[in-house]
């Protein structure tokens, strides 16, 4: 977050000039400014608006969403044939899931060209990559992978952020000298895939090495801005004991993305340990949007607010059907539903 500006300092961009405020206080009301972006997640100036309707429709052409590839399980043509259905205008596969399209990603290309869909980025790991991020005699190896990845694969679409899962998570807990040991590794990925053009972007998760609120500034503390971004999932920043309002907007500026979905409503505002696996098991962790674990109008007028200029995936995991969740394609709507109606999104 930034420092408050000293009485006597002229305002040249509107998030600067705001107080401070916690999550609540993001709100819709009253907002009568409207700050201006340069495309990269940087404010440049301010207008006035007269209303939250005339604003919402001038941001929100900044903003676009995506759909996350895990609900889809392996992506395949109907995958498309169903973001395009709901209007996604972006996709956001993993790698592990495009084992037929490795090989041949211009192909996955002219399909998601022939339906105006971009791949804006695919998660890593699967088979013949090594997400080794903490044990140092693995890193050559996993920097490569990576590297290699981003060249055959990322660039073809034109990616420019790589989002980057982290491995599992140490069975005795991650410690300082993990965290140090895994800012090296993305560190090294992220200087090699910059010549590319495309920012290392790590994605903390639950169960994975970088799940708590203090590993999340940790990891972002230790790695250089320039060279490392990142990728908040509200949930998974949420069920780690996280305020993702809170982070999110104190690590704004190094966001290469966001990714969102909701939580049970009895998550909202929780700081206890981490749900376990076996409880996902149970019940699953992430719900659709509106839930209420998650305040993502918050999140959503902050985002609005600071100007931001970029993706947001809708990350979800596939239906159960024995959870009432309904089919992939009801999932969707579910929540492509919740960005119209209840956040009155202008476009997706």
């Amino acid at each position: 977050m930034e420092a408050e500006n000293p009485p006597d300092q002229a305002c040249t961009s509107f998030s600067t000039c705001q107080p401070k405020r916690t999550s609540a206080e993001y709100a819709y009301e009253n907002f009568s400014v409207l700050p201006l972006s340069d495309g990269n997640n940087k404010t440049t100036g301010a207008i006035h608006v007269d209303n939250i309707t005339e604003r919402e429709n001038i941001v929100s052409t900044n903003i676009h969403f995506a759909m996350g590839g895990a609900i889809f399980g392996d992506f395949t043509a109907e995958s498309v044939q169903l973001i395009a259905k709901h209007g996604l205008p972006g996709v956001e596969p993993y790698r592990g899931h495009l084992t037929a399209w490795l090989d041949r990603p211009q192909a996955l290309k002219d399909l998601l060209d022939e339906h105006s869909i971009r791949l804006i980025t695919a998660s890593n790991g699967g088979p013949g990559q090594s997400t080794e991020f903490i044990d140092p005699s693995k890193r050559a190896e996993t920097v490569a992978d990576h590297v290699a990845f981003c060249r055959d694969f990322l660039t073809v679409f034109g990616c420019t952020h790589f989002k980057i899962n982290m491995g599992s998570r140490p069975g005795k807990g991650t410690t300082a000298e993990d965290i140090a040991a895994i800012a090296e590794t993305v560190t090294e990925i992220g200087k090699r895939t910059l010549d590319m053009g495309v920012t290392i972007a790590p994605h903390p998760h639950i169960w994975g090495p970088i799940e708590r609120p203090e590993e999340v500034r940790a990891l972002l503390d230790r790695t250089d801005p320039a060279i490392v971004s990142w990728i908040p999932d509200t949930a998974q920043l949420n069920l780690g004991g996280g305020d993702p309002v809170q982070l999110i907007d104190d690590y704004y500026d190094r966001l290469a993305a966001v990714h969102w979905k909701d939580s049970k409503a009895s998550y909202r505002g929780y700081t206890g340990p981490t749900p376990t696996k076996e409880m996902h098991a149970q019940e699953i962790l992430y719900k659709d949007l509106g839930a209420g674990g998650v305040d993502h109008p918050a999140i959503w007028a902050m985002l609005v607010e600071r100007g931001y200029n970029g993706w947001i995936t809708l990350d979800l995991d596939p239906p159960r059907p024995g959870e009432g969740e309904g089919s992939v394609d009801d999932k969707i709507g579910i929540n492509c539903r919740y960005l119209t109606e209840t956040l009155k999104v202008s476009h997706l």
